[in-house]
């Protein structure tokens, strides 16, 4: 009976659980889903979240991501929503159907064929990838970060390099280790501040014939500064802090190949390198072009109004990275950050609840709160937007800090409640005064 009357309810299904999607359907769940005025069902291609601007920390080994990831099956029943284990292939809009392709296990067997999942409403929240441009040899040599599964992996070859390394120092080989980042977006910066952190921790735990000045880290960007989309004294004060722990900056070049164990140059300039990472632009993924017949641009992204309604189906919404969004007075879309998917999934929240009660949209306009950059346990620097003046405040060091961690405060307060994040704060003190200071496995 509980079935057949959920099955009648308005029929809300979210596709991705990265920050955006997660919080959607946390806070629909709170309110639709508790009290049986909707069925709210989220779909992703993995078990756990991990709030993806802290995966280049996973990657490093200084943030262990068991202690920080969420169950999405035991987050959906105290929240009040489904979840479905699976990723979308297809969209059916005829049939309001979203179509998810087969599960298969780790030794190819198939779990679970391919399937369909009905909707009333369908907001598409799939994130993004990275875009390597076409450039050759990216997708065979180079590292990403798309994923959590990508960062464990990128964890487990960075202690091999340095096991390798110190083993090689030990007999009195050559031992130089060259890291390479290209890309110096906020990715690039924040991961070879990390990096360089772990080649001074490692020592510590028994890898000290390794030198940190063996370990040379290098980012390379194509733009003529580092952060290019951030304003030019951030971008200043970014490569001052790079440059003082010793981490190389090229500029004004971009990358033409890579290679198994170096990159080259557009002007020619060979450049070895054991470990390439690739944190340079991103896009939305493939299979969103013109999936079921919707309005897609260059990158894959869908295009939206700005209510975040699709231009072609006023049933399919989209928010995060995956969408192109128009902002007001200005020729170009919303910025892919984790601010604005914040901000677009609490505007959403809202047209969602509407839409319930025959009320029209809510439009989506982007407010932007300034940036900061992270360098380990180093500092931080960024700016802030002033509310009232709408100009800009630089502040680095303990402050910008704190402010860097309370954007992460407030990811998982939208998510588990005050009382909760209290709780989940006080377990972190313990446990960082209780293990390493880096993941040693």
């Amino acid at each position: 009976m509980e079935n057949q009357q959920q099955d009648k309810l308005h029929h809300i299904v979210v596709v991705g659980g990265g920050a955006g999607g997660l919080e959607l359907v946390t806070r629909l769940g709170n309110k639709l889903g508790k009290r049986k005025k909707a069925r709210i069902t989220l779909l992703d291609s993995g078990l756990t979240h991990v709030w993806k601007p802290l995966l280049h920390e996973v990657a490093s080994g200084s943030l262990d991501a068991s202690a920080n990831e969420i169950n999405y099956r035991a987050h959906a029943r105290k929240h009040r929503y489904e979840f479905q284990l699976g990723r979308m292939c297809g969209l059916d809009r005829e049939q309001r159907e979203v179509v998810v392709e087969a599960f298969h296990d780790h030794e190819g067997a198939e779990v679970v064929p391919e399937r369909r999942i009905a909707y009333d409403t369908l907001v598409i929240s799939v994130g993004s990838t990275a875009n390597d441009f076409g450039t050759p040899g990216a997708q065979d040599h180079c590292l990403f970060l798309d994923s959590l599964g990508q960062a464990h992996r990128f964890h487990q070859l960075m202690l091999n390099a340095f096991l390798r390394k110190n083993h090689e120092a030990q007999e009195g080989r050559d031992h130089e280790l060259p890291i390479s980042i290209i890309g110096a977006g906020a990715t690039g910066v924040e991961l070879a501040a990390e990096l360089r952190l772990a080649s001074r921790e490692l020592p510590v735990y028994g890898m000290n014939h390794l030198r940190p000045e063996d370990v040379t880290i290098r980012v390379i960007e194509a733009a003529d500064r580092i952060l290019p989309a951030l304003p030019t004294r951030l971008s200043a004060a970014a490569t001052r802090e790079l440059e003082r722990h010793n981490v190389e900056v090229q500029t004004g070049q971009p990358v033409a190949e890579v290679r198994k164990h170096s990159f080259v140059m557009k002007d020619g300039t060979e450049v070895p390198s054991e470990m390439t990472i690739w944190a340079a632009g991103i896009k939305a993924p493939a299979f969103l072009h013109e999936l079921g017949g919707l309005e897609t641009n260059r990158g894959n992204q869908l295009v939206v109004n700005q209510n975040l309604q699709t231009t072609r189906d006023e049933n399919v919404f989209g928010l995060g990275d995956c969408v192109a969004c128009p902002q007001p007075d200005s020729d170009r879309p919303v910025p892919p950050r984790a601010q604005a998917a914040h901000q677009q999934a609490d505007t959403l929240y809202e047209t969602l609840v509407n839409r319930l009660q025959g009320k029209p949209p809510v439009d989506f306009v982007y407010n932007d709160h300034g940036s900061l950059i992270n360098f380990s346990r180093y500092t931080t620097v960024g700016n802030l937007m002033g509310n009232l003046t709408g100009r800009s405040m630089y502040i680095e060091g303990k402050v910008a800090r704190l402010f860097y961690i309370s954007l992460y405060r407030m990811h998982q307060v939208a998510l588990h409640g005050f009382l909760r994040v209290g709780v989940i704060w006080l377990m972190d003190r313990v446990s960082r005064a209780m293990q390493p200071r880096l993941k040693l496995h």
